[in-house]
């Protein structure tokens, strides 16, 4: 991944202070107060009139944003097919500003928006059918977690291409994220949440440690010529400030069948959380 421009960052979103990360991801800076900002190399566009930042983004003495063009003609929607059942867990909202996001990024790229807000703690699980992945979620959430730990605000926001395959990668897909933190409560919860959906350990899947919780805002086929950029992505988020400002509780952990394509999700059970 490549460094975001430290002085664009600073002309056009002043309250991202300090914190970058160099080529290699390490941070510029011994502390991090504010979201990072990264973006891979293979997410930019590539044709001639999208050759660089320049030519891309246009820039006004005196304004705190830069000014982009946006994408408005709908264009061919996700086409990876994903599988199985998954859990995710569903943050609250100030002023719908997560719906809204990812409302207002799909729109601005010509794409269909995520049925959800939401971070995935388990995907595809194939070794349980609905009812009783239903009766698991609902014993959770009554028997042993009440309650998901709280998130602190977004260390982050990314946008990469993932490729089937990579570390902690199922699927070929162009993303951008709001990034979080996890804690070892979080550990913890999400440790709970695998042992009842997988009881027997010789069975039960590893996982990546630490965890890397992420609310997804916008996902798109992974082309280089798909024009999802950090730098469009920055724009979208800029209008809802609570995004990167609010620390939030879970409200809810819910059950989705995302066997097929995004647009064939659906929600089969959601259980709220103690408030």
């Amino acid at each position: 991944m490549t460094a975001f421009s430290k002085e664009l960052v600073d002309e056009s979103f002043p309250f991202f202070s300090s914190p970058m990360v160099d080529s290699s991801g390490n941070e510029e800076g011994s502390e991090v107060s504010e979201p990072l900002l990264v973006e891979s190399d293979v997410s930019l566009c590539d044709d001639e009139s999208h050759s660089s930042f320049e030519d891309d983004v246009s820039i006004s003495i005196g304004s705190s944003i830069a000014s982009i063009s946006t994408i408005k003609t709908e264009r061919e929607p996700l086409r990876w097919q994903f599988a199985g059942l998954t859990i995710w867990l569903e943050m609250e909202e100030f002023d719908k500003d997560l719906t809204k996001v990812i409302q207002n990024s799909a729109s601005s790229h010509g794409l269909k928006p995520i049925p959800k807000t939401h971070m995935t703690a388990i995907y595809g699980m194939n070794h349980l059918n609905i009812d009783e992945a239903r009766t698991r979620l609902r014993s959770f959430v009554k028997l042993v977690c009440p309650a998901w730990p709280k998130f602190e605000k977004p260390v982050g926001v990314v946008q990469d291409i993932a490729v089937n395959g990579r570390p902690g990668q199922v699927c070929d897909v162009a993303w951008a994220e709001l990034t979080m933190s996890s804690n070892h409560e979080h550990e913890d919860a999400l440790d709970a949440l695998y042992e009842v959906f997988y009881p027997e350990e010789l069975s039960r899947p590893s996982r990546d440690r630490p965890w890397k919780p992420h609310n997804s805002i916008v996902y798109d086929n992974p082309e280089n010529s798909s024009c999802l950029s950090l730098l469009s992505v920055m724009e979208c988020i800029m209008k809802y400030p609570t995004l990167l400002s609010k620390r939030r509780n879970v409200e809810a952990i819910s059950l989705w069948d995302t066997n097929g394509t995004m647009q064939e999700w659906k929600c089969l059970e959601r259980v709220y959380f103690k408030a």
